[in-house]
């Protein structure tokens, strides 16, 4: 067990805390040049000459920083989240929530869809040749534009809510199951194509007894990058809606009132819940590939 412990710390703990450790170093850094030019303004129109290191704690503490430092971010995201009650409008848990509904819903029909395009294109060539082009295309187009057309149209037909930005959210999440999906469908080697003729076995058993098998990992590789597009696309979609709740609503906030403290803590809030939605995927394929026999490494 202590074998198992010392490769946890040399291989995984110690990497990525370094890495962490890194980045805040460079985003204090960061934070104390880009916030330096409006404190300097500051000083020289109060006549004030304070030194290095009082100069570099007025860049780190600015109520409206260019760039907040991390311990105001970290301020803001336990504040907003810690004390306050979890029903406020400034809560963060409240913000997230609203912004995961739509989110789920998009994912889950992103998934739905995006299974049945990849069983048509495995199946049918035409399919193959015509329908996958397009999908590809479809991601070529900025999701900023396509974004406010859904609201608008939505609107004029008189339906908002979660029910634009669910899909929105569902334009983003299809296209990496679709690929993912396809690709495992068509994994099996062709010797294990030949066996299962060989044992006499119909197409709709191929597909299920092979296909379907063996595209799982790839199924489940997929859903991990479409919940975290789901999000994104639900963000997205909360901007244009002048919506008062969600992580979208946040970021306009405080782009609107200049409260970048809050912008990066809505930003937090997000990679959290992100992060979230990620490992609840991972649990469900753990949990799937253990009940289809197979075994961790």
């Amino acid at each position: 067990m202590s074998m198992e412990k010392e490769q946890f710390f040399k291989h995984k703990f110690l990497p990525v805390t370094t890495i962490v450790l890194a980045i805040i170093l460079l985003w204090y850094v960061f934070a104390a040049a880009l916030n330096a030019p409006f404190q300097r303004d500051l000083d020289r129109r109060g006549n004030v000459t304070p030194t290095a290191l009082e100069f570099i704690g007025k860049t780190l503490s600015q109520p409206k920083p260019t760039l907040p430092a991390p311990h105001q971010v970290a301020q803001n995201v336990f504040e907003n989240t810690f004390l306050r009650v979890p029903t406020s409008n400034r809560s963060l848990v409240y913000n997230a929530w609203i912004t995961l509904a739509p989110t789920a819903v998009g994912f889950a029909f992103g998934t739905i869809l995006g299974v049945l395009f990849a069983v048509g294109i495995v199946h049918l060539v035409a399919l193959d040749r015509s329908l996958m082009p397009w999908i590809i295309a479809s991601q070529t187009i900025p999701i900023l534009a396509i974004a406010p057309t859904i609201i608008v149209v939505f609107s004029a037909l008189g339906i908002d809510g979660l029910i634009p930005k669910a899909l929105i959210s569902t334009y983003l999440s299809f296209f990496p199951v679709t690929v993912g999906m396809t690709k495992g469908l068509r994994s099996p080697e062709i010797m294990h194509l030949d066996l299962m003729r060989t044992y006499n076995a119909s197409s709709w058993q191929t597909f299920w007894k092979l296909r379907v098998p063996a595209s799982v990992p790839f199924l489940f590789t997929s859903m991990k990058v479409a919940i975290a597009a789901s999000l994104v696309g639900t963000i997205v979609g909360e901007l244009p809606t002048g919506a008062v709740a969600g992580i979208g609503a946040k970021l306009l906030a405080g782009s609107y009132y200049s409260q970048t403290i809050d912008i990066w803590a809505a930003l937090v809030a997000g990679s959290v819940l992100a992060a979230v939605l990620v490992g609840i995927v991972s649990i469900a394929a753990r949990i799937v590939d253990r009940s289809m026999g197979g075994r961790t490494a």
